[in-house]
């Protein structure tokens, strides 16, 4: 369903788009601007829906990944299965680990009911598993049709005997949808990431995954923490009632590999890059035993790192059957290895709610502003926004992390730079200023989180060539701005909005005026004066295009795309899709999307 709602601020206007308008400065606001139709808030199950999910996820007794008979690693019979508990781990509160989630699943028709670990990671996202996303037989478990998730609680709900559920004073909330790796294999545990956005923004505080380059936390011997609700001993099927910690020191993919093809008779189930171990080798029983098991899944392995933020690193994946095979240890996800494309779906706001970035346009004489949602490789027929007139800036962002397409625009007769967002309560439109007479600035981009907190950042470039970065605070406001470089009036498009290179960090690319070569700026995660890496030359004389826009992943494929209209009459848009590559392979063959592009004077 989609909604069209009013701007409450007077002579100002919006329109759903992304990266940096092209328009008359001289453009005066409309007198009775519309704001274009907006994605509405998702509907969610009713509290005592979601209640009734947890209740059926409590009295199941299946396991994710595993719901009736056992899964072997390989083709063998070797005990090697989907079978993350926390043995020999310590009680702990909610405090410490504020971003932990409970995740429940229960699909009634099926008499499927079981639990896995999650981490906020966004206010609407919870990393997890693959495996507690899609069965044995890779089909897909209905999280938004079944699913309940929990937040802001270290216990796990209760029922008494009227059949009410206790939450201890948790939250509970829908699932909207879901996202398993593309390349999750069953049999293997390979590629075992999955990412679930909720219906509804949650308060609990999220922690971040860690980067790509991240090498000293997965040193051997480092000191991670395991959090988790699985079970605690070997000799039952129960999961702990309470959340627990364990200290686990990090193994090198050597002695992984060894170990566990030792324990499993040979197998070799452990992915040297793609999966880590952690802990000290099992016993044999639960003493002396210390181990992730079943109800864990899809829970966090904390490093801090040298800054002291904690960071996730691992995502409990797999282990042996009741976890305490003599000489096994527990086996999670790289997350290093995965946050190229995990963080896209952190970070994959659009027009219509789906997993691919959509295009805004305006018409250049009606000033009527269209929207053309992806295909993967084209876009659908253009769909009328509403009149928009008196703008010339506006910014398809999401600063609020709530999952719901933000509009950042800027007023082309006073240079005031406003935020407009849903509030999903009510469906209604919040309209906020942030930002006084901007008028001289001659880019403003929205590129996502550059900071590395999680959090969308502003840029700008002042009129003599600065640029400046506006760290966000996650509610509109800004931290006081902090200058990256001098030097960006040579280029005369700057534009970013995700992640380029596969590394989980927001980008730019800039065309320079005089000679029409294409350059990129690998974002750093850093502040201020590191924020980019040296710029890279990624395509030469770019002269046969005169307009360009960076909205996201397009393709659906987890890596930021890029589009370049033609010079020529015919106003042709291409698309060039990501590789995830920082060279002159930066972008696949580029794919026409249509023409007549020459109409629209403003690319969202």
């Amino acid at each position: 369903m989609r909604i069209a709602v009013p701007v409450a601020a007077a002579g100002l206007a919006a329109a759903v788009a992304g990266a940096l308008l092209v328009s008359s400065a001289n453009a005066t606001p409309s007198s009775s601007p519309s704001l274009p139709a907006l994605r509405a808030a998702d509907s969610m199950p009713s509290q005592a829906v979601l209640e009734k999910r947890v209740a059926g996820a409590l009295a199941g007794d299946d396991i994710a990944g595993r719901t009736a008979k056992k899964v072997s690693l390989s083709a063998s019979t070797t005990p090697a299965h989907v079978d993350p508990k926390i043995i020999g781990g310590t009680t702990t509160t909610i405090t410490t680990a504020p971003w932990m989630a409970q995740l429940w699943y229960y699909d009634e028709a099926k008499d499927i009911g079981f639990f896995c670990g999650g981490s906020v990671v966004s206010p609407t996202k919870i990393l997890t598993a693959a495996h507690c996303t899609k069965d044995e037989y890779g089909n897909k478990y209905d999280w938004a049709a079944n699913g309940s998730v929990v937040t802001r609680t270290a216990q796990l709900p209760t029922e008494n005997s009227a059949g009410d559920v206790d939450l201890h004073g948790g939250m509970v909330t829908g699932v909207s949808r879901q996202w398993t790796h593309s390349s999750y294999s069953p049999s293997t545990i390979n590629n075992d990431i999955a990412v679930l956005t909720l219906a509804t923004p949650v308060t609990a505080k999220p922690i971040l995954m860690t980067t790509s380059g991240d090498t000293a936390s997965y040193a051997s011997g480092t000191k991670a923490t395991l959090y988790g609700w699985g079970r605690t001993t070997s000799t039952t099927q129960d999961i702990s009632g309470t959340l627990k910690t364990a200290t686990l020191p990090i193994n090198s993919d050597s002695t992984c590999n060894t170990a566990m093809r030792s324990v499993l008779g040979g197998v070799d189930a452990f992915i040297e890059g793609h999966m880590v171990c952690a802990g000290t080798p099992a016993s044999g029983s639960d003493t002396h035993t210390t181990s992730a098991c079943n109800g864990d899944s899809g829970g966090p392995l904390v490093v801090k790192n040298a800054a002291g933020v904690n960071h996730i690193v691992g995502v409990v994946s797999w282990g042996v059957e009741d976890c305490v095979a003599k000489g096994a240890y527990s086996v999670f996800s790289k997350v290093s290895t995965y946050v190229g494309a995990a963080w896209p779906r952190v970070e994959d706001t659009n027009l219509n709610g789906d997993h691919k970035a959509d295009l805004w346009i305006r018409s250049s004489s009606t000033k009527t502003g269209y929207e053309k949602d992806s295909n993967g490789t084209s876009f659908a027929a253009r769909r009328s926004t509403g009149k928009l007139d008196g703008v010339n800036v506006v910014l398809q962002t999401d600063l609020n992390r709530d999952d719901y397409q933000d509009l950042v625009f800027r007023n082309s007769t006073t240079g005031d730079v406003y935020w407009s967002h849903v509030l999903p309560s009510t469906g209604a439109t919040a309209t906020d200023k942030i930002f006084t007479n901007w008028k001289t600035r001659t880019r403003i981009i929205a590129p996502g989180d550059l900071t590395g907190d999680g959090l969308p950042d502003i840029l700008s470039v002042d009129s003599a060539g600065a640029m400046w970065e506006y760290p966000g605070k996650g509610n509109g406001t800004f931290s006081t701005r902090v200058q990256v470089s001098t030097g960006w009036s040579q280029y005369n498009s700057v534009r970013g909005h995700g992640d380029f290179t596969g590394d989980g960090k927001a980008d730019l690319l800039a065309r320079q005026s005089s000679t029409g070569d294409l350059y990129l700026y690998k974002g750093t995660g850093k502040t201020g004066s590191g924020a980019f890496s040296a710029r890279i030359k990624v395509r030469s004389a770019w002269t046969g295009y005169n307009a360009f826009d960076a909205v996201g992943d397009i393709t659906g494929d987890g890596k930021a795309d890029f589009l370049a209209r033609s010079s020529g009459s015919t106003g042709t848009l291409y698309l060039y899709a990501g590789t995830g590559k920082a060279t002159s392979e930066i972008f696949s063959t580029r794919k026409s999307v249509g023409t007549g592009f020459q109409a629209y004077d403003i690319f969202g």
